[in-house]
């Protein structure tokens, strides 16, 4: 009866065991709406900036809210002089949406110890 039960549980479509969202590609939410900050701020642009080379690193995601996640994300963008831009991005995101919100960005000028 409890292995009946447990089958049920399982294949249930109601049942969801909720994962944290991911929002680290270069395409997603954090990366691009911190790349607009940047080009706002006249410190890159579409021309100087090497696409290809971002990364995007989850830092942190908490649980907030029912389906709702604070995360941090670590953006190093590169341009084609090779120099690097490195961001930390703060935002809020569910299962099915990266753009609950805005996003808080700060950039790093100095990073102290390993990369």
């Amino acid at each position: 009866m409890r292995a009946l039960l447990t089958s049920l549980l399982l294949t249930s479509p109601g049942v969801v065991l909720a994962a944290h969202p991911d929002c680290t590609g270069v395409e997603r939410w954090p990366a691009s709406m911190a790349f607009v900050h940047l080009k706002n701020a006249g410190m890159t642009d579409n021309e100087r900036l090497d696409v290809s080379k971002t990364r995007v690193a989850r830092v942190a995601s908490e649980k907030i809210g029912k389906d709702l996640y604070r995360q941090v994300h670590k953006v190093r963008f590169t341009e084609k002089s090779g120099s690097t831009i490195d961001v930390i991005t703060a935002s809020d995101g569910s299962s099915q949406e990266c753009s609950i919100g805005g996003v808080e960005v700060y950039v790093i000028a100095r990073q102290l110890g390993p990369n």
